[in-house]
């Protein structure tokens, strides 16, 4: 997809959902203490970090109890609005942010941890070669219901096979997820563990 087009969508998308960002900010806060907006470095296209904004699902801290970095289904650390909010990937919204400034494309693999690109194959370094995106091929054929190598594989397939009429296909079935409920994102590092 082009950057003009990832611009003008990203933008409208954004100013759209402007004021369903401002409520879940307040339902954020007035349940847990913390700044609603979190920020995490991610690694993007050719190995470069940036920084990923997104609404905080869990309680302030989180990555330094329990399980750390690794979310996994039924984490104690997700707040109640934080579910709510991951269950229909408004947590997500703030990537557009991302996406206006250039670390990030609509479509393309979710951008992913330096721990967890550390640990990469050759063959799986060539999800890199593409910006990362708000929504991919792995999110919508089974996102983190699969195991984490099976989705670097299908991003690996997407980068290998992308093309305009794939990102729009993938953004039509992301609507449809959405729509729906079902959500793209139970967490991006799901299924991940770190090496020991």
């Amino acid at each position: 997809m082009s950057r003009l087009l990832d611009i003008v969508l990203g933008g409208l998308v954004l100013l759209a959902a402007a004021p369903l960002l401002v409520i879940a900010a307040i339902a954020i806060r007035l349940e847990s203490r913390g700044w609603p907006v979190y920020r995490q470095l991610r690694v993007g296209r050719d190995g470069r970090t940036f920084e990923l904004l997104k609404l905080r699902t869990m309680v302030a801290g989180a990555e330094h109890i329990g399980a750390g970095l690794a979310v996994n289904e039924g984490d104690p650390r997700i707040t109640r609005v934080g579910a709510l909010l991951r269950r229909f990937s408004i947590d997500e919204l703030p990537n557009l942010v991302n996406v206006l400034r250039g670390d990030m494309a609509l479509v393309g693999p979710r951008p992913t941890l330096k721990a967890q690109v550390d640990q990469y194959t050759p063959r799986q370094r060539r999800r890199l070669e593409v910006k990362p995106g708000i929504t991919g091929w792995a999110q919508v054929n089974g996102r983190a219901t699969l195991p984490w190598h099976e989705r670097i594989e299908l991003d690996v397939w997407y980068v290998e096979h992308r093309s305009f009429a794939l990102d729009l296909r993938i953004l039509a079935r992301t609507a449809r997820l959405l729509a729906t409920g079902h959500g793209l994102y139970k967490g991006d590092t799901g299924g991940w563990k770190p090496a020991a």
